[in-house]
């Protein structure tokens, strides 16, 4: 089972651990794969995405309540170009296959269904198994490119 959790600065070791990760990150190879996140950068980053959000950007750690270990993290923000609110779901690599991404999509959903957000949107690597995951828990698609899926979800 999963829960939420609004993580403090001081844990922001583990979004550095798992962006650093090649495994975890393998999706995201065409866009170069693992992304830093050292330490000094953590203030300016949780400023904008946990404290000064502005009813614009969400972000959560997803906890295993089973083995208290947090298995990776949810998000959504406003898109200000396209004026639509993009997904984000990381599963650290050793803990797919187990139900945690569907779980944590159910959680995202509600959430953003609960700060009162009507759609949600995700661009998805053409090649990524996760468009699987989206497209079995609700989303469809909205378009496809040689490159991108775009998913949607109607709350």
């Amino acid at each position: 089972m999963l829960e939420l959790y609004k993580p403090a600065l001081e844990d922001l070791w583990f979004r550095e651990e798992f962006m650093s990760d090649p495994d975890t990150m393998s999706y995201n190879h065409a866009q170069g794969g693992t992304i830093p996140f050292p330490k000094e950068k953590w203030e300016g980053w949780y400023q904008k995405w946990v404290v000064q959000h502005e009813n614009k950007r969400y972000y959560r750690y997803l906890l295993n309540t089973q083995n208290n270990q947090w298995v990776g993290e949810i998000a959504y923000y406003l898109d200000d170009r396209r004026n639509i609110y993009m997904a984000d779901i990381i599963i650290c690599a050793r803990y797919r296959g187990a139900g945690c991404g569907t779980e944590g999509l159910k959680l995202l959903c509600e959430a953003a269904r609960k700060h009162h957000v009507t759609a949600l949107y995700d661009d998805i690597a053409i090649d990524n198994p996760a468009v699987g995951l989206f497209l079995n828990n609700g989303f469809t698609v909205d378009y496809q490119t040689d490159d991108i899926v775009m998913v949607k979800r109607i709350l």
